[in-house]
């Protein structure tokens, strides 16, 4: 085990599984002690155990993040546990259900733009004051692709990670002079909760590996890679930056 973030703590939204899971895990083998989040807990609690069997530090937390009070709740947990907050990485999301703009339900406008993109405020909101305190920390959004592109049938969660790269650039003006870095990520197709469904349609996993240059889906532990470059001291001077890990997609 590596000592990179020995003495640090970071908190995971999403981690019950795919990229928040694979980046709780990438933080703890570093040294960081980690809050697993989720509101998933039968997930969350496996990462966790993952974590310990790697002789790690975690605990498990859930939270439906898209709920003001629960994402409070979460962050004063991490610090009254681990009595300190240094990295943040705010993963928790979901995709939806195909739909036109005219066809698309308000309630589905609202359930998306919830857990993608105003919990993303929320936990800004409640990571930084923490953060401010101990004079630094480092704080990783996840967005997508489609924080970049547009796709038919999917105007709420296009319009949520879109909105995620403007809160990122936002904050990270906001917060450089106070030692405080905000950055994101922008996952291409990746193996994933999301696309667990793909098993069962290979001509659809098919068509969509085809558009990725280098001809293949991510893996979680990529991303999770990106995620634990962002937090350290090697990416020091990176703020309000969008790292895209997409096999090359957004430039074909």
């Amino acid at each position: 085990m590596s000592t990179r973030f020995e003495g640090k703590t970071a908190v995971v939204t999403g981690a019950g599984s795919g990229i928040g899971r694979y980046s709780a895990l990438a933080l703890a083998q570093e040294g960081a002690s980690v809050m697993v989040s989720d509101i998933d807990t039968q997930g969350g609690q496996e990462t966790v155990r993952m974590i310990q069997e790697s002789n790690g530090e975690a605990h498990f937390s859930p939270c439906d993040v898209s709920q003001s009070d629960q994402v409070e709740n979460l962050i004063q947990a991490t610090v009254d546990r681990y009595g300190r907050l240094d990295c943040a990485i705010n993963n928790a999301g979901v995709s939806m259900r195909p739909s036109s703009t005219v066809e698309l339900d308000e309630a589905e406008w609202d359930r998306v733009i919830g857990i993608n993109l105003k919990s993303v405020y929320l936990c800004m909101k409640y990571e930084l004051p923490h953060m401010q305190a101990r004079g630094g920390g480092a704080i990783v959004n996840v967005s997508s692709l489609a924080g970049f592109r547009g796709k038919a049938g999917t105007l709420a969660y296009t319009a949520s990670k879109h909105g995620v790269i403007g809160m990122t650039k936002t904050a990270a003006l906001e917060y450089a002079s106070e030692g405080i870095r905000i950055n994101a990520i922008s996952p291409g197709l990746t193996e994933s909760g999301m696309t667990t469904g793909l098993d069962q349609r290979p001509e659809l996993a098919d068509d969509l590996i085809a558009l990725i240059p280098m001809g293949r889906m991510g893996l979680s532990q990529n991303i999770a890679d990106g995620v634990v470059w962002l937090c350290g001291d090697t990416a020091s001077f990176v703020t309000g930056h969008v790292l895209v890990i997409d096999g090359g997609q957004t430039i074909a």
